[in-house]
């Protein structure tokens, strides 16, 4: 087996350096002042875990094109001038997308650390999809 020069964990841990690593409280409170939401999970993941009520549902593997303006699959709800949070189960993924998001040049970007994992056991609420 070859040895990776950084493995996925390192990866994760240096986009969580970059960005901004948001608590469960903490995005609560950013949802009531209108932050958009995007569940970054498949659709498996969501059947089986439930949604936070109001999250945009965008694959992980779609981000880049959905946050795109200039593709055909863009999403309007991601729009690069507005204050965008990512999550997915535990962490990883969505620091990943914010990090990538950044790179984009998206200004106002940040990441639900623990993803819905730590949602849940904070008892915020959580709907089927």
């Amino acid at each position: 087996m070859a040895d990776l020069k950084r493995s996925s964990k390192d990866l994760v841990s240096e986009a969580k350096a970059q960005i901004e690593n948001l608590t469960p409280e903490q995005l609560e409170r950013e949802l009531q002042r209108g932050a958009v939401l995007v569940d970054l999970r498949d659709a498996s993941e969501r059947r089986q875990q439930g949604v936070i009520p109001g999250a945009v549902h965008v694959n992980r593997g779609m981000l880049e094109f959905h946050a795109d303006p200039s593709t055909t699959y863009h999403n309007p709800a991601l729009d690069p001038e507005r204050r965008v949070i990512l999550h997915c189960a535990a962490g990883g993924r969505s620091a990943l997308a914010a990090k990538t998001l950044k790179d984009m040049g998206y200004r106002d970007v940040a990441h639900l650390e623990g993803g819905i994992t730590a949602w849940k056991e904070q008892g915020k609420p959580v709907e089927e999809p």
